[in-house]
């Protein structure tokens, strides 16, 4: 099976969609098929797959610029940029499939008319479903021959009106495992709880209600993994309500296991994850997780976990305490858990996802032409 991936984070970012996508190819490699990534990062090497650069202008020189109709936010107007070159990179003839969780402009030059035609497209609902089902705007242009849905709930609402599967995202449980703390390396205080947010900093993820809520607890040292538009409102509340206790850190996808080991608590607070590639991680290395207490998230962490109507400040802060007190038994039910996540169950399923996308494709393209 020949297979493209197409985002314009690959290899530029190490975020939950590009880190997906990144680890179902190594899978799909593993399991003897061709895979290429087009990206706008750099070549990187020991990489299994094969790497085309496609420039673009990145995601942070578009903050302030305005939202509207189809250049709804930072991501698409970084898209806008990438599409000119994946149009130059792509050929469809050396495809069997091609995948993406960008729209609309990585869709649209991936389903672009060929002369021999184009391989089947495969969505997969990583930054969410609406594309898949809205239909007015752009979304009315959408289209694909598959879909990969990241939660039941999405795969419920779409299950009869495309070809679907779902297929969460997984975890590297041979590196994200229960270990030492290692604070010293983050500059982090070894005498007090670590509460860690990773999070990219946007107000989808709400991270100002945690800063809120651990400044409740005396003593508590707050740490945030990541990045975004809101960083300057975001260290300035937390200069003001965390005074000495708050650390912000980017850290590099190899540091993050040693990171989340480091921690008390994972608290994570955005109400509409298309999966939550942090949790797995937090529970595969054994650390309890606080989050807001919906259908999704009991089906992603289970029922054990310290789940909460996280709109009170007050209950908030009541679960990072007891979150603090968890269990040896609950952290290797945690362990446990996660691992039904890992990525080599996770490539299986999506390599036969797209197995079934290109036979069906085929299957159709024979009864359009007269052929069986």
């Amino acid at each position: 099976m020949k297979v493209l991936f197409a985002l314009p984070g690959l290899h530029r970012y190490n975020r939950g969609a590009e880190t997906a996508f990144i680890s179902v190819a190594k899978e799909l490699v593993l399991a003897g098929d061709s895979v290429t990534l087009i990206g706008s990062g750099d070549s990187q090497s020991l990489v299994p797959y094969r790497f085309l650069r496609a420039d673009s202008v990145a995601r942070e020189t578009f903050e302030s610029f305005p939202a509207m109709p189809l250049l709804r936010n930072e991501c698409i107007y970084e898209e806008l940029t990438f599409a000119p070159a994946l149009l130059r990179r792509y050929r469809p003839s050396e495809y069997d499939v091609t995948v993406t969780c960008s729209y609309p402009f990585v869709n649209w030059v991936l389903r672009r008319p060929s002369l021999h035609g184009r391989p089947p497209h495969v969505f997969v609902t990583q930054n969410g479903d609406w594309p898949v089902h809205a239909n007015n705007y752009e979304y009315r242009f959408f289209g694909c021959e598959g879909v990969v849905c990241t939660n039941p709930d999405f795969y419920e609402r779409n299950k009869d009106h495309w070809f679907c599967r779902m297929i969460p995202n997984g975890v590297d449980c041979e590196r994200f495992r229960p270990g030492e703390p290692q604070r010293s390396e983050f500059g982090l205080p070894t005498d007090r709880p670590i509460i860690l947010m990773v999070s990219a900093l946007i107000a989808s993820k709400r991270v100002e209600c945690g800063i809120e809520a651990v400044g409740r607890i005396p003593e508590a040292h707050l740490v945030i993994a990541g990045d975004g538009p809101l960083r300057g409102a975001i260290d300035a509340l937390a200069d003001r309500v965390l005074p000495g206790r708050y650390t912000r850190v980017q850290v590099s996808p190899g540091r993050m296991p040693a990171l989340y080991r480091s921690a008390d608590v994972f608290l994570h607070l955005s109400k509409e994850e298309s999966f939550g590639n942090v949790f797995v991680e937090a529970m595969a290395c054994g650390i309890p997780v606080v989050a807001h207490d919906s259908p999704r998230s009991r089906w992603l962490v289970g029922e054990t976990e310290f789940l909460l109507d996280t709109d009170d400040p007050k209950m908030l802060a009541e679960h990072i305490e007891l979150a603090c007190r968890a269990t040896e038994a609950q952290r290797e039910a945690r362990v446990k858990r996660a691992q039904a996540f890992s990525w080599p169950t996770i490539g299986k399923m999506y390599r036969e996802f797209l197995g079934d996308v290109i036979a069906n494709s085929k299957s159709n393209e024979s009864k359009k032409t007269g052929r069986i």
